[in-house]
């Protein structure tokens, strides 16, 4: 009998999460990836990798192709942290091969962040108010219209890259420029959505199917960025707040088409109530996964992979708890001469992990996106009171110092470590 296998397109902070639900489901995960390298934790599991041009679907079907001639697919899945589209190459494969997977057209139109707004409007479902742009003139022409200030974000893309917060004319010439500039790389022809900053909390809502699992309250670092500095599951509401939210996020399911699989809500509770910032066709980032297996037992990976091999998932909740992560995010760019703490805070009672990104003597250059992140901390408790004080126990005790471009040589490597922690 052939091996079941499944194909993973590409991967991101969750790839090593999909690798091992593949093994504890009695597969054998092979990733398919332009660049395999980049995925450290396919070396550090020994999982099969294959090199391919993911952004060609006919190469992609001529190596499932090839692989079928050898193994039984039991599905395909995949995700990328920065190009989206890999999730519609993969319902396009798994159309080709008759497996289970999402609606390739509606996950087309839910990448595309101008279409996606475009259908949520026309269904009634509230979004912010918002313009597609071309140009330098229509950006600054429809900020001028919305009031500033406003987003100012590509209209295709994932982890915050390219988007900032324009509070007035100069950030958004500013950003404008760096947009059209060349210093940000378009797939294709600029497109660019300018839409209305909605201010309020901020929650990310879990969805699995047509089940809500949960929402996830986010805290951003400063402005003009949207980098995740703290995300807390469950989100702190009132019953009505929580139904309101619910019932905004499932709204969107219909109006894009979406329902099979995971879908992530993006939202902002504004003084007009909940107002949808973005639907997500796909598991969020940012460690939500882990922050809701571990509050209520809901292994949302292991279930979608379930689900992409055909078996029935099961999505019941086990325990209440509170579970947080703390993103350890650079103050300023430069070299970074040491970090530690990482065992004192991994050794706090109801710690449950704490990673470090990046070695001394690393460049530290901020790009005001999810990359910008240099370490991370979960952790878990009966309370959100209780979990909030364990995971600000252990940020305490990391500590790091950055050394400016330009003055490292007045760095000697033998010196000791500052007294003073920068962080």
């Amino acid at each position: 009998m052939a091996r079941r296998v499944l194909i993973l397109v590409e991967g991101h902070a969750s790839g090593l999460r999909y690798v091992q639900a593949a093994q504890r489901l009695g597969l054998h995960p092979i990733t398919l990836s332009a660049d395999p390298s980049q995925y450290d934790y396919l070396a550090a599991e020994r999982s099969e990798a294959i090199l391919v041009d993911t952004a060609n679907i006919d190469a992609l079907i001529c190596e499932c192709s090839r692989l079928r001639d050898t193994y039984d697919i039991a599905g395909i899945t995949g995700f990328s942290g920065i190009d989206e589209s890999v999730y519609e190459a993969v319902g396009k494969l798994c159309r080709h091969f008759g497996l289970p997977g999402p609606n390739p057209a509606s996950i087309e139109r839910c990448c595309d962040k101008f279409s996606q707004r475009q259908l949520l409007a026309e269904a009634g479902v509230p979004v912010p108010d918002y313009r597609l742009t071309a140009n330098a003139t229509e950006v600054e022409s429809s900020a001028a219209e919305i009031g500033l200030p406003v987003i100012v974000k590509p209209a295709a893309g994932s982890g915050s890259i390219g988007v900032r917060l324009c509070r007035n004319v100069d950030e958004l010439v500013e950003h404008t420029t760096y947009l059209l500039g060349g210093n940000y790389i378009w797939r294709s022809s600029p497109r660019i959505l300018v839409e209305e900053f909605a201010q309020g909390p901020f929650f990310s809502v879990e969805i699995m199917g047509h089940e809500v699992i949960g929402i996830v309250a986010v805290d951003f670092g400063p402005s003009p960025h949207f980098v995740f500095h703290a995300t807390t599951f469950p989100a702190p509401l009132t019953d009505d707040e929580y139904k309101r939210i619910a019932d905004v996020s499932l709204s969107c399911l219909q109006a894009l088409g979406l329902g099979w699989g995971p879908t992530n809500v993006e939202l902002r509770w504004t003084k007009r109530g909940p107002l949808v910032i973005e639907v997500n066709p796909r598991l969020a980032g940012a460690l939500e996964p882990q922050l809701v297996q571990l509050a209520c037992g809901v292994d949302l990976i292991t279930e979608h992979t379930k689900l992409v091999i055909g078996e029935e998932w099961d999505l019941r909740k086990r325990h209440s708890r509170t579970a947080a992560a703390r993103f350890l995010v650079p103050e300023r760019d430069g070299i970074l001469d040491w970090i530690d703490g990482d065992t004192r805070a991994a050794a706090v009672p109801g710690v449950v992990e704490v990673k470090l990104h990046v070695e001394p003597k690393t460049p530290i250059v901020r790009k005001g996106n999810y990359r910008d992140w240099i370490g991370h901390i979960i952790a878990v408790s009966p309370s959100r009171a209780g979990t909030e004080a364990i995971v600000q126990r252990a940020v305490d005790l990391i500590g790091w110092s950055i050394i400016p471009f330009g003055e490292q040589t007045l760095c000697e490597p033998h010196l000791p470590k500052p007294a003073q922690v920068t962080k």
